[in-house]
């Protein structure tokens, strides 16, 4: 379903607006997996750590293999 360096969207996008288009960005990197799963924005590389319960709740689609 998805994999380490996967790029991902999530249900809520980030915070951080793209400056070429002033979208709010959702795109993520899926940099860690295990029990908990790291995710960093592509856009401001903020990084994200939650348990594998919250993540497939909150994932939307995996965009990028």
């Amino acid at each position: 379903m998805y994999d380490l360096g996967d790029f991902v969207e999530m249900k809520k996008p980030h915070a951080c607006t793209v400056k070429s288009t002033g979208k709010k960005a959702n795109r993520w990197e899926i940099i860690r997996l295990g029990a908990d799963i790291k995710i960093e924005c592509t856009n401001c590389n903020h990084i994200v750590m939650m348990n594998r319960r919250d993540f497939e709740k909150k994932l939307s689609k995996v965009l990028d293999k």
